[in-house]
């Protein structure tokens, strides 16, 4: 805690940035509790399969920094939750999964604090814009283009896990760290997951440590979720209280397990399991968007 304090003394955009997240989430939370939830009756049944959904689909993210969204809409859109009103639920209990997955990866010293303040801003902007058009337009329509880029940094990952011991020094300044950024943010809205199957993977692909390349994009998917549940609930006037609060209650204690999981396994044995899954879910995902 005191080397946080510090960090916000010494960095004021920190500073600016958490306050202003605390005021959205503040409002957003208040929007929710006296506007978008119509009926506080709760569905038992409902709310302990979501509360296992989220718990499992957490634990898978917070271990291999991806899947949370994508596990969660595809349930919400299989029981036939229009895909607008599914994302919404989703990143609205991201809000909170990630808020203690980013909690978590801090403590366990998982976040690399300069990369984030890279992605930040771009992934933010990236959310904003993917949740208004997604409210606006059919967001099917990107959605095989992103797959096919999946597929790709899935297999891209497994060959650097195959040769870790050559793997290239990773570069904090590289220019393309904001259109990654904003790119992954627009597609996690668009799909109701994917900033950590785009962000946290080419971030790996690119040579970054295992554990500081998911803790830092779990940790920076917090501003990111909260922007695009934000703009969400402008178009989404209502969230069904049991999915979302078994979603969120889930995740919150799944978090704390995957981010010791992901200090504790090597990184080739992550960077391994990453690959598997997202070569899994993007040819999932194309084949649901095309077919």
């Amino acid at each position: 805690m005191q080397k946080l304090i510090l960090r916000l003394r010494n960095e004021p955009f920190w500073t600016m940035f958490f306050a202003f997240a605390a005021m959205i989430f503040f409002l957003m939370v208040t929007q929710t509790l006296t506007q978008s939830i119509k009926s506080w009756e709760l569905d038992t049944e409902m709310f302990l399969w979501f509360l296992l959904v989220g718990f499992v689909a957490q634990s898978i993210d917070g271990a291999l920094g991806m899947a949370y969204g994508v596990s969660c809409n595809s349930i919400l859109l299989g029981i036939g939750i229009p895909p607008a009103a599914a994302s919404a639920w989703v990143h609205f209990a991201q809000v909170f999964t990630s808020l203690a997955s980013g909690i978590s990866h801090w403590k366990m010293g998982n976040v690399d604090w300069k990369l984030a303040k890279k992605l930040l801003i771009p992934g933010v902007i990236g959310s904003m814009i993917g949740a208004f058009l997604l409210s606006n337009v059919d967001g099917d329509m990107v959605k095989p283009v992103i797959a096919v880029y999946l597929l790709v940094m899935g297999f891209v990952i497994l060959r650097k896990a195959r040769k870790s011991h050559h793997a290239s020094k990773f570069n904090r300044e590289s220019r393309s760290l904001p259109v990654l950024a904003t790119t992954g943010g627009f597609a996690d809205a668009i799909g109701g997951g994917g900033w950590g199957p785009i962000v946290n993977s080419t971030l790996l692909s690119k040579g970054k440590i295992a554990r500081y390349a998911i803790g830092t994009g779990n940790f920076v998917e917090f501003f990111v979720s909260l922007a695009s549940a934000s703009t969400f609930l402008f178009f989404v006037k209502e969230l069904s209280l049991a999915p979302v609060l078994g979603l969120i209650l889930g995740g919150i204690i799944a978090a704390p397990f995957a981010a010791y999981i992901c200090k504790l396994i090597k990184p080739k044995y992550l960077m391994v399991a990453v690959g598997i899954l997202i070569i899994i879910l993007s040819i999932r995902t194309f084949y649901l968007a095309i077919f």
